[in-house]
């Protein structure tokens, strides 16, 4: 038997020959002509190599195989139109946008190129953005009022009732202004001491990653702190002053890449973490989320291949 060979009219007037118990009446209900209808027929047994119709009596009633093959042609039938209609749905104007949490990992590196692969398949529909701290977003999550949350892995007790697919990981790394004091330096870590810090505030999802590594590293305490996991203010903030940026990777590599910032070579490779996507478990995503999912995948393998 050859799956490929069956065809969408096989299913369909098969089904209608078994709804209306004859081939006749089906060929009505189709709209097509009685020979029509027994061809087809005829060609689905021939493919499956069973009878689906007892011709030894009047009418099309079913052999105990056409009662099994039946049911999964019902539900074959049942699932393509589902699928047609969330498609459609997907596509319109006003249809329920995804609702993303970005967390300030993913903003400017991984998000933006998915949102705009995922916009050639759905250009009508209108995708949903928003940033705020882990703890907010998750809650935002769990309550259905985002679809999906994508940035670090938070603490265990934080993805309780929740899953986490890893997509790529990434460092947190000190940032400068180019022409810092410190950039060029092989130990700038001995002179960090006298310099201010932007640094992630508690309760967000990489502050216990850089607590640790001041403690590991045995760091000096900067001279002065500002706590945010504002990009705009963090970007702007560094660049006209000489405060240091501890901030994860992804969300300054371009400012890196562009010379914008530079990168001080403080060994960080123990701060490597999880970026990925986080989901409510027991629940299928809506077909506008899972187009997007597979773009967020494709992005990120891209990012992995770097």
């Amino acid at each position: 038997m050859s799956l490929a060979a069956i065809r969408l009219r096989h299913l369909r007037t098969f089904v209608a020959v078994a709804r209306e118990g004859s081939v006749v009446r089906a060929a009505d209900a189709l709209s097509v002509t009685q020979p029509a209808v027994s061809k087809s027929i005829r060609e689905l047994e021939l493919i499956l190599g069973l009878d689906l119709l007892d011709r030894s009596r009047r009418g099309g009633f079913l052999t105990a195989a056409g009662e099994m093959f039946l049911r999964h042609a019902e539900a074959s039938l049942a699932a393509l139109r589902r699928g047609v209609e969330e498609v459609e749905g997907a596509a319109a104007a006003d249809a329920q946008p995804v609702r993303v949490g970005a967390l300030p990992t993913v903003s400017a590196r991984l998000l933006p190129l998915a949102i705009r692969r995922y916009r050639t398949h759905v250009p009508d529909a209108t995708p949903r953005i928003v940033t705020g701290p882990t703890g907010y977003l998750m809650a935002q999550l769990r309550q259905g009022d985002l679809d999906i949350v994508i940035g670090r892995m938070g603490e265990p007790e934080e993805m309780t009732g929740l899953l986490f697919e890893h997509l790529y990981s990434e460092p947190i790394v000190f940032a400068v202004r180019a022409g810092h004091p410190l950039a060029g330096l092989s130990a700038p870590e001995r002179e960090l001491g006298r310099f201010e810090c932007l640094m992630p505030p508690p309760g967000s999802v990489i502050r216990p990653t850089v607590d640790r590594l001041f403690m590991a590293a045995n760091l000096p305490r900067p001279a002065a702190t500002v706590e945010t996991v504002s990009l705009a203010f963090g970007r702007a903030y560094v660049r006209a002053t000489d405060a240091v940026w501890i901030i994860s990777e992804g969300v300054v590599l371009e400012d890196l890449r562009a010379g914008q910032l530079t990168r001080l070579a403080v060994e960080t490779r123990d701060t490597l973490g999880p970026v990925g996507i986080s989901m409510r478990a027991g629940l299928s995503p809506s077909l506008s989320a899972q187009i997007l999912l597979g773009e967020l995948r494709a992005v990120a393998a891209g990012i992995r291949s770097e």
